[in-house]
This record gives C-alpha cells, sequence and structure tokens, in this order.
C-alpha cells in the first residue's frame, strides 16, 4: 500500500471509529464551528496566520503567498509531531482531514507518511463529512423512538439519565445542546455548540444504536434553547409511543431547586431572564416573581412559575405535538429519589 492513502467519505465513515487518531488540520476557528467525532485540531495554519497567507494571495500574489505558507506550514507540523506524535509506533494509523481541496491534510498527510506511518487522507475533507451528515439526518431515523413526556421538573432529564446508566439507548437532545430546554435553561457552566456540531453529536450518537432495541428520548420543542432539532427527527419524535412521567408538584419544586441552584446564587441573572416572559404574563407579574427572586423566597417562585406558566404552556402543547400522547405509558414517581428513578427506569426496561 501506498500512503498517504487516499478515502472516500463512505469508506471513511466504514471505518471511522478504527483510526487510531482523527487530526483536523484546519484552523481552530473552523475546527470549534464543528469536526468530526472525536478529531483532534492540529492546525497547518492558525487563524491569524490563515489570514496573512490569504492576505497576501489576493493583495501580492500567490507565488509569494505558496512561499509564506509552506513555511508556515512546515514549522506547525514539525511542532506537531515534536509535541503530539513523536511517541507514535509505526503501525499508528491516523485519519487527517481539512476543509475540502486537501492542501493542508494534503501538506500533513505527506510528511506523516514519509516518516513512515500509514496515514490516510479524506477526499473532500470536512465538507464531504458535512454533506454525509445532512444526508444522514434528512431521512427520518430507522429506530422504535420512546418519547417521554411530562411537565417542567417531572425529572424527564433525570430518568434519562437513569436509563443510560442502566444500559438503555439514550438519546439526550438537552445535554447535545448544552442547555435544559427552557427559557432559564442556560447552563452557565456551557456555552451552547453551533447549529453544525450540535447535528454532528445527533448524527454520532444515531449511528451507534442498535435498531432493534428502543431509543428513549425526552419531548422537545422544535428548538432546544438556540439550537434547532433536525426537522426529521423532530417528526418521527411527535408520531412515537409515549411515556408520560409524573411527580408531585412539591417534588417537582424540590428537583428544580436543585437543578437551577445557579439561580439561587445569583437572583439578578434569574431576574434578567424572567423579562423574557413579560410579552406573555405582563410586567406587574413579571415585577412580582422578581421580587420573590430577590428577596430569596425561590421555592414560592418556582412553584408560581410551575403552576402559572409552565404547566399551562405544557398542557396547551402536549397533545397537539405528540399524536399518541392519548394513549401514553403511565409512570409515577413518588419523589426524586435516586431509588425512585432507578425503580423507574427497570420498569420501563
Amino acid at each position: 500500500m501506498r500512503y498517504p492513502e487516499v478515502l472516500s467519505i463512505d469508506q471513511v465513515l466504514a471505518q471511522l471509529d478504527a483510526f487510531d487518531a482523527i487530526i483536523d488540520a484546519r484552523s481552530p476557528v473552523e475546527f470549534e464551528q464543528d469536526h468530526l467525532p472525536g478529531a483532534i485540531n492540529a492546525p497547518v495554519l492558525d487563524d491569524e496566520q490563515r489570514i496573512r497567507v490569504g492576505t497576501m494571495y489576493k493583495q501580492v500574489g500567490s507565488f509569494e503567498a505558496k512561499k509564506l505558507g509552506a513555511a508556515l506550514v512546515a514549522k506547525n507540523i514539525a511542532r506537531h509531531i515534536e509535541e503530539l506524535w513523536m511517541d507514535k509506533p509505526r503501525e499508528w494509523r491516523p485519519l487527517v482531514y481539512c476543509w475540502r481541496g486537501g492542501n493542508r491534510s494534503g501538506a500533513m498527510a505527506h510528511i506523516l507518511a514519509k516518516v513512515g506511518w500509514p496515514v490516510v487522507q479524506l477526499e473532500g475533507g470536512y465538507k464531504a463529512f458535512r454533506q454525509e451528515v445532512n444526508a444522514a439526518l434528512e431521512q427520518a431515523p430507522a429506530l422504535t423512538l420512546k418519547v417521554v413526556c411530562g411537565t417542567t421538573g417531572s425529572g424527564k432529564s433525570r430518568l434519562l439519565e437513569t436509563l443510560a446508566a442502566q444500559g438503555a439507548q439514550v438519546l439526550d437532545l438537552e445535554q447535545l445542546a448544552a442547555h435544559r430546554g427552557s427559557v432559564l435553561g442556560h447552563l452557565p457552566s456551557q456555552q451552547q455548540p453551533s447549529q453544525k456540531a450540535f447535528e454532528t453529536r445527533i448524527w454520532d450518537v444515531l449511528r451507534r444504536f442498535n435498531a432493534s432495541r428502543p431509543v428513549f428520548v425526552e419531548a422537545e420543542s422544535k428548538k432546544v434553547g438556540n439550537l434547532r432539532v433536525p426537522a426529521a427527527l423532530m417528526d418521527s419524535m411527535r408520531a412515537a409511543d409515549c411515556i408520560a412521567l409524573t411527580l408531585p408538584r412539591a417534588e417537582r419544586v424540590n428537583l428544580l431547586m436543585a437543578d437551577y441552584a445557579h439561580f439561587l446564587l445569583n437572583p439578578a441573572s434569574l431576574n434578567v431572564q424572567l423579562e423574557h416572559l413579560t410579552q406573555l404574563h405582563g410586567k406587574e407579574r413579571i415585577a412580582h416573581w422578581q421580587s420573590l427572586s430577590q428577596s430569596g423566597q425561590m421555592a414560592a417562585l418556582v412553584d408560581e412559575l410551575l403552576a402559572q406558566h409552565y404547566d399551562p404552556a405544557y398542557l396547551r402543547s402536549i397533545d397537539r405535538n405528540f399524536i399518541r400522547y392519548a394513549s401514553a405509558q403511565p409512570l409515577e414517581l413518588a419523589d426524586i429519589s435516586d431509588e425512585a428513578f432507578i425503580a423507574a427506569a427497570r420498569r420501563l426496561l
């Protein structure tokens, strides 16, 4: 075999999990936007260098730009070999890709092959991968979905976590989106991924599922925070069998107090989020809720939000959007203890 071996996206995807490393040779900004699952970023040109070379190409000429680019690329690849791969054995088999044309990944793959490693280069680069993800997500997944429905604070996300720990197949869209799916759902410790990265995460989870076993997923709206759930997946969820999870309201308040503890420490941040509900509830009610927040009456605030905002919104939408909810399998939780969630998960399994 002559290396670097150049493979099509279909050939690469058939063995994606078998590579010893997946190397994204693009710039950090490109990598941050989205990348192949499991990839590391080893740019042959960083963000500033890419701009320099591109500007020289336009303002001076291709020859001068290529000389500058070659010098920078050689230095960067040398540094990556020294810092990342000097300990790799002869059998180490990495996949390398860049954006599309293959110049950046080709330079890296050529040098790695000259070292003696059996390197593979992805033909068509990230663009070919992105086209594959788009095509896959345009199709309804050939899976049996079980949609966990329930009012806000009923423990849907915790049930999914427990199901996964028990060995079930779980598609946790809120986890993939780094958002809890409501106006208060932003996670302060995490930024949401880009739309493309969100879709790649979904694609990567879906491809690993066994079609002979059910997949549990939480009932979601079309958007999780700022991110859109792929339409074909959304349609499949809304046509799937449902599980109606219930939990006493006092326990729902306790669960939300635990899950949104970051707001307890920062009432000002909570009050900013409550402003987004002004159009639905009016300035007077929002001011009342903000006063509860400011005075530390969080349990009372959560209880009122459930009764006056979340529960009515849920009841208006659930039957309309999930056509099998009327025949949903009931699943009742007495409290939010670990034992209660484990027992509920085992009933489903």
